[in-house]
Formats: C-alpha cells, sequence, structure tokens
C-alpha cells in the first residue's frame, strides 16, 4: 500500500521519476499513516484517505515503475522499519521479509495462480465501481509487475530462504488465516514480541 501511495502522489503531482531530484524533493513532501476501522487497515496520504484510489488501475500500471526507484526503496524501507520496531505489527509487501525485516520470527510468501489472482483483483475493481477495465488487462497488468518486481535491481521480489510458503490459489480467507495462525500461534505461547511479514 505504501509503494502505490507513493505512486498516487507522483502521479497526482506529475513528478518526472526521471528526476533524481524531484523525486527526492516529493518524498519530503509525503506522509504515510496507517488506521484500523472495521477490522480493516486504510492508508493516509499527507492525512487523506486513499485506500480505494490506491487500488485503481492507473496507479497498478506504474506501481512497478515508481518501487524500483532508489530514493523510493530506502525512504519506503526507512519508514516501514520505524512502524514494525514501535510496536507489534503484521506487515505486507512483497521484499518486507527479504530487506525491510530479515530478521522477523515468522514469514509468509503467499502465492496463488496468476489467473486466480487477476479474477479476484478483477473482482475487487468491479466492487469499487471500475467497469471499464477488463479482465485480460488486470492479468496482463499483474503479470508485468511480477516480472518487473521479480528482476528490478533494487529489492527484487524473491522468497525467503526461511519464509513459509502459502498458495492461496484455493484458499478462502478464512482459511488463510487458520493456516497462518496455525504457524503463529506456537512463536505467540513462547514470545513477549513477535514480528510477522
Amino acid at each position: 500500500a505504501m509503494y502505490r501511495a507513493v505512486t498516487l502522489y507522483f502521479l497526482r503531482n506529475k513528478v518526472d521519476i526521471e528526476n533524481e531530484e524531484a523525486v527526492k524533493n516529493a518524498l519530503e513532501h509525503i506522509e504515510l499513516n496507517f488506521h484500523a476501522r472495521d477490522y480493516e487497515s486504510h492508508i493516509l496520504l499527507n492525512g487523506e484517505e486513499v485506500s480505494e484510489e490506491i487500488r485503481q488501475m492507473p496507479v497498478s500500471e506504474r506501481v512497478s515503475e515508481v518501487s524500483a526507484i532508489k530514493a523510493v526503496r530506502k525512504g519506503m524501507v526507512k519508514q516501514q522499519q520505524r512502524m514494525g520496531k514501535s510496536k507489534n505489527i503484521v506487515m505486507d509487501g512483497r521484499d518486507i521479509g527479504t530487506a525491510v525485516f530479515e530478521d522477523a520470527q515468522v514469514k509468509f510468501f503467499m502465492t496463488a495462480d496468476p489467473k486466480i489472482r487477476a479474477e479476484r483483483r478483477h473482482k475487487e475493481l468491479l466492487s469499487k465501481g471500475d467497469e471499464i477495465t477488463t479482465l485480460e488487462e488486470v492479468f496482463e497488468n499483474l503479470a508485468h509487475r511480477d516480472y518487473a518486481d521479480t528482476t528490478r535491481k533494487e529489492s527484487p521480489l524473491t522468497r525467503a530462504e526461511d519464509a513459509i510458503v502459502l498458495d492461496n490459489t484455493n484458499l478462502s480467507q478464512n482459511e488463510q488465516l487458520q493456516f497462518a495462525l496455525d504457524r503463529v500461534n506456537p512463536f505467540l505461547e513462547t514470545q513477549d514480541q513477535i514480528s510477522i511479514f
């Protein structure tokens, strides 16, 4: 969500991502926060709730490009580490277990069949009122993002060696939660604090 929020800011403010100084200047004007409401986490960009807008296709089409910028990655990693040190936290992201919190006690690497992922994202877009974006466009976008994120120079998407693979292709949200809890609970019984990514 953080990289998507940065991408949204860059799009709104027409930041030239080829201009290193423009990127660094823009990053200085971005404040990201999270708050929980109705059992869901919501992201605030400079105080504005943007959780739905960051999931729209204009952001999806540019997020891999923005997240590959070294200054952006460095700034977001610093913010993520600050959040993780201040409290017990569950965090998701494409490099959380390999670049941000390498020492997390429990790490999950979530995966699913690309077609199922595209169907889920398309259904999410439809539920938000996007009746323009096709399933094929979503599938192509996900394939592009996966390729870009696994081949980028800065913090590429890879599975941490000690991460537990959670293939959620055929799992409901409740089944995914139970899978995670079954693996986290043994740690909770022996730890005062735990970090999960």
